[in-house]
């Protein structure tokens, strides 16, 4: 049996904070392209050189649930490039007492896959740390970049039509 990753965090925020936090990624993750609040959203995350997702919103119930589908990928340090294709981030928000708990899940991020220790990791940081930071606080320590690694609004674009390729290959290959 296969165990997709998993990882909690306990709040001191009510289950709406921790939706709208969430909801900011940007805040707690890294500099994304696109809407991240609405069914049907798409967004973009880069880490230039290392890694592009692109997402599809495909569940929002405020204060309670907030499901992505990995639409297209680039993993630069694994075999299987996009290995994320196709699998899906939700985290699912709940009242425990006196506080929220945030349960988040990478479905199809197992154990098995070559990517697994390295990006269960990254997921650990950014949730345990940063995103839990940010719906406490309002201050995540999002993934940031400059330099020649600085992205313009034209590199952005040119990454959508990238994943927007590789959905389409997915799509066709299925």
């Amino acid at each position: 049996m296969t165990e997709n990753f998993t990882t909690t965090i306990t709040v001191d925020a009510t289950p709406q904070q921790a939706f709208d936090s969430i909801n900011d990624v940007a805040g707690w993750w890294g500099r994304i392209t696109g809407s991240t609040t609405a069914v049907g959203d798409e967004f973009v995350y880069v880490v230039p050189g290392l890694h592009y997702s692109g997402f599809r919103i495909t569940e929002v119930e405020p204060a309670r649930r907030i499901e992505w589908l990995v639409t297209g990928s680039y993993l630069d340090f694994v075999d299987d490039k996009q290995e994320w294709n196709g699998t899906t981030v939700r985290f699912d928000i709940e009242q425990a007492d006196g506080a929220t708990r945030v349960t988040f899940t990478h479905a199809g991020l197992e154990p098995e896959v070559e990517c697994y220790d390295v990006c269960s990791n990254a997921w650990g940081m950014f949730v345990n740390g940063s995103l839990k930071a940010f719906i406490e606080t309002g201050e995540g320590m999002p993934y940031t970049f400059g330099g020649d690694e600085e992205l313009s609004a034209a590199d952005h674009s040119e990454l959508h039509q990238q994943v927007a390729e590789a959905a389409g290959r997915a799509d066709n290959a299925g």
